[in-house]
């Protein structure tokens, strides 16, 4: 049985088919004179969400004769056409980068829209995030098409960063070690998952966060996908890892609850999805999700 229909290379947001033409990010007559061209078209966003027209598909405008003092970056050329998002202005009581995420809207997205919002989002919240220089804290400035910010003061160059995250499946004699986080929606388990530490390899931050979250250790860890998740902007790095155990040790400062599930309740909450299910899956547009299809299969293979 294919659970879900995904496959590992349809994880969501990560379809990204920009051309992303890195030989015109540093040369600033030429973006401006593709700004001005005709053909340029600028991502409509309400705060970060995305706008949506009629047949559920991202809203672009054509920008103005210039983009006044708005801060802009180029996302790059879909079919030769100039792709523009602009930075959130701050200043308000409720600046973008602290708004919830519009799920209701991000859901109905396609897959290669779903990508393409994904990069400018990220991209869009860093640069709001990070309007001063990080060294002296003077106002930085956009360059390189927005993919980077130099401070005139101290010459300090800064660049969008995308932060790793090992989350990982953990797996004991054909069950799934699966936590909750105190904000996740009730009975919901997902996949642990933590930030690689300085000087870590993946392998290392899968064994740290396992043991740190439920006391566990573990063996034989394994690369399985990967993600990008622009909320703000991780990179999800999903993996797989044996137990030696199943003795459960929570750290309930990291995580409301763990428990081991079985096969039959794993494929019972990813197919239903429902109050008849012994947990709530993960969404279908986070890897986790995807971890969880991909280790049905796997497992149901081995059966086979």
């Amino acid at each position: 049985m294919n659970y879900g229909g995904q496959m590992l290379s349809e994880i969501a947001f990560s379809d990204n088919r920009l051309d992303r033409a890195d030989h015109m990010r540093t040369d600033p007559e030429r973006l401006t004179a593709m700004e001005r061209g005709g053909t340029a078209l600028v991502l409509a966003l309400d705060g970060l969400s995305p706008v949506l027209d009629a047949q559920d598909r991202l809203v672009w405008n054509a920008p103005c004769t210039d983009f006044g003092q708005r801060e802009r970056v180029f996302l790059g050329l879909r079919d030769g056409v100039p792709l523009f998002v602009l930075v959130p202005e701050g200043g308000d009581d409720r600046p973008a980068y602290l708004q919830r995420p519009d799920w209701a809207a991000i859901s109905r997205l396609s897959a290669d829209e779903l990508a393409l919002y994904g990069g400018a989002r990220s991209l869009a919240d860093w640069h709001a995030r990070h309007r001063f220089c990080a060294r002296c804290g003077a106002p930085s400035v956009l360059t390189k098409g927005g993919w980077q910010r130099n401070c005139p003061s101290c010459k300090a160059q800064h660049f969008p960063r995308t932060d790793p995250v090992a989350i990982m499946l953990v797996e004991h004699e054909g069950a799934l070690l699966l936590g909750r986080g105190a904000q996740f929606p009730p009975r919901s388990f997902s996949a642990l998952a933590g930030f690689i530490e300085p000087g870590e390899t993946i392998e290392q931050a899968v064994a740290r966060e396992v043991f740190e979250e439920v006391g566990v250790r573990t063996h034989s860890v394994s690369y399985v996908a990967s993600q990008p998740w622009p909320f703000p902007s991780q990179l999800m790095i999903g993996c797989h890892a044996f137990a030696r155990d199943r003795a459960l040790i929570i750290d309930r400062t990291e995580i409301e609850d763990a428990r081991w599930f079985t096969r039959e309740e794993v494929a019972e909450a990813v197919e239903e999805g429902g109050d008849t299910s012994s947990f709530r899956a993960p969404p279908s547009t986070a890897i986790a999700n995807t971890l969880l299809c991909w280790w049905l299969e796997k497992e149901g293979q081995g059966a086979a």
